[in-house]
């Protein structure tokens, strides 16, 4: 998000979903409540969504931005990992669009004490709501020098990830982003890309902290179990190992499940239960990577239900 009511992909999500009137949709990851704001409009007059968000703060902007809408809409402060629970405490059978738009929002990097950015000293915390337990100075502080080596370079594809991990042993305890940013530019300075040399630490620390690919893995299913026959789920990911998630997950649904021959007869244990939109992801556009930097990685994957 470029503002704090501002979407990654908001026209192409609001196209990929095409909301109708009377239609029921999710949105999994409400933020700001950007996307969501869009889908009510495309959807009045009589058009449903679920808005769901374990960030507090989010929802709080999110009951605002939404408010022109509150008779429609269904807020909620829960884990989309929780979608078919709550789909089914309101009664939903077979929705017509569900949107996730992954990762951490603007909103939580622009806010300091939350502790996400290296740009800004905060306490090195990193949780998207209060339901996580941990934090990122707990695993900072806690994991063994080979765990942190294995997590950075699992979650944050950090080719240096074992030298950070030996400088993170030796310097600790940290309390703050600013104390580890110091530490990993002392073992692992810019290389004359565009990254900053924390950027991979910092975020194989928040996938860890918010168990993110996890909760993606829990997500996708839910998703397709709760759409109706011809209802699209849209995914935006921010990095590569989202979007393998969600790539390999759609081409899986995609094909049917069939068991080895056996006298040249094939059973079918699986249908498919899905019908891929777009073979390849849907960019930004030069003008909205201009207007909003976050947006450069992002990616959007949309697919059907058959």
């Amino acid at each position: 998000m470029n503002t704090p009511h501002q979407s990654v992909l908001y026209k192409e999500i609001i196209h990929a979903l095409q909301p109708r009137n009377g239609g029921r949709y999710v949105d999994g990851t409400l933020g700001a409540g950007g996307h969501a704001r869009g889908i009510m409009e495309a959807c009045a007059p009589d058009g449903q969504l679920l808005g769901l968000d374990v960030d507090p703060q989010a929802l709080a902007i999110a009951r605002k931005t939404l408010a022109p809408y509150e008779h429609r809409i269904h807020l909620v402060q829960a884990s989309y990992t929780s979608l078919s629970d709550q789909l089914a405490q309101l009664g939903w059978d077979g929705v017509d669009g569900v949107v996730l738009d992954l990762g951490a929002s603007s909103m939580q990097f622009d806010t300091t004490e939350r502790g996400f950015s290296f740009m800004q000293d905060a306490p090195l915390d990193m949780r998207f709501g209060p339901h996580v337990l941990q934090t990122a100075a707990d695993l900072v502080n806690k994991l063994s020098e080979r765990e942190l080596a294995d997590l950075i370079y699992q979650y944050g594809e950090e080719r240096d990830s074992r030298k950070i991990a030996r400088a993170i042993v030796k310097a600790r305890p940290f309390h703050t982003t600013h104390e580890l940013v110091a530490v990993v530019e002392g073992v692992s300075p810019r290389r004359g890309d565009r990254l900053h040399p924390a950027t991979r630490t910092f975020q194989a620390l928040r996938i860890a902290v918010n168990n993110e690919l996890g909760s993606i893995e829990q997500v996708l299913p839910q998703a397709v179990a709760g759409l109706g026959s011809g209802g699209r789920l849209a995914v935006i990911s921010f990095h590569s190992l989202e979007d393998r998630l969600v790539k390999d997950f759609f081409r899986e649904q995609g094909r049917d499940l069939v068991n080895p021959p056996y006298e040249r007869i094939y059973e079918v244990e699986r249908k498919a239960t899905l019908k891929e939109v777009t073979r390849k992801p849907i960019v930004p556009s030069d003008d909205e990577i201009r207007n909003n930097p976050r947006a450069r990685s992002a990616k959007l994957r949309i697919a059907e239900k058959l």
